[in-house]
C-alpha cells in the first residue's frame, strides 16, 4: 500500500515566474542644462494584500497617495540627474495658478492616457495642453509618471510598477518610454528602487 506521495512528488515547487523585461533607462546627461518638466502622477492603484500601507493600499485617501508618489519620484529625480532643471508638480501647480486661463491645471490634463505603450504621439488635448505648459517654464521636453501599481511579492516585499513616458511638448512625440519596476520592504522602498533603475548612477 501506498502511505503517501513520493517525497520528490511533496516537494514538488511552483515554476519559477518569467524574468521581466529589461528596463530601458534615461541618460541625465543628454538633458544637461536642459529644462524638464515633471507632471502629477494620476493613476496610483495598489493591490488591497497591501493594507500595511495606509498611503498606497488606502483608496479612500488618493489624493495623499499622490502626492506621495509625486514626492517619491521629484526626490529621486533631482538627486539621480542634477544636471537637468527638472520643474516638479509644486512647482507646476503654482505656474499654472498663475497663469489661469492659459495653462490648464496639470493634474488635469488627462496624462495617464500615456500609460499605453501602443501610443507613439501625445493625443490632444493633452498635446495642446502640454505645449502651453511647458511654453511657460520655457522648456521642450515632459517627463510624465503615465501610472503607478504596487503588489505584494511572495517573499514578503513590494513590487512597484512605475510607467514613465517623455514627451517632446513641440512636436507631440512620444520619444522615450520605460516601464520599470523596483522591490522593497515598502512601497516608498520598491518606489524609489523603480526610479532608480530608470536613473543609473553610472550612466
Amino acid at each position: 500500500m501506498t502511505l503517501g506521495a513520493p517525497a520528490c512528488l511533496r516537494a514538488q515547487k511552483e515554476p519559477p515566474p518569467s524574468p521581466s523585461p529589461p528596463i530601458a533607462t534615461l541618460s541625465s546627461a543628454a538633458f544637461s542644462g536642459q529644462t524638464i518638466a515633471v507632471l502629477p502622477i494620476t493613476l496610483v492603484v495598489a493591490d488591497p494584500a497591501l493594507q500595511s500601507d495606509s498611503t498606497f493600499a488606502n483608496y479612500r485617501d488618493h489624493r495623499t497617495a499622490l502626492l506621495r508618489a509625486d514626492s517619491l519620484v521629484g526626490e529621486q529625480l533631482q538627486t539621480r540627474g542634477p544636471e537637468v532643471t527638472w520643474v516638479l508638480p509644486p512647482q507646476l501647480r503654482k505656474v499654472a495658478r498663475r497663469a489661469a486661463g492659459f495653462v490648464e491645471a496639470p493634474d488635469q490634463m488627462g496624462q495617464a492616457i500615456l500609460r499605453s505603450p501602443k501610443l507613439t504621439k501625445v493625443p490632444d488635448p493633452l498635446r495642446s495642453s502640454l505645449r502651453s505648459l511647458m511654453a511657460v517654464v520655457n522648456g521642450r521636453v515632459a517627463l510624465v509618471p503615465a501610472s503607478l501599481g504596487f503588489g505584494p511579492e511572495s517573499d514578503g516585499r513590494v513590487r512597484a510598477d512605475l510607467t514613465l513616458v517623455l514627451a517632446d511638448s513641440r512636436t507631440g512625440k512620444v520619444i522615450w518610454r520605460s516601464l520599470a519596476y523596483g522591490r522593497g520592504k515598502s512601497p516608498d522602498e520598491a518606489l524609489n528602487a523603480a526610479v532608480a533603475a530608470v536613473l543609473p548612477l553610472s550612466q
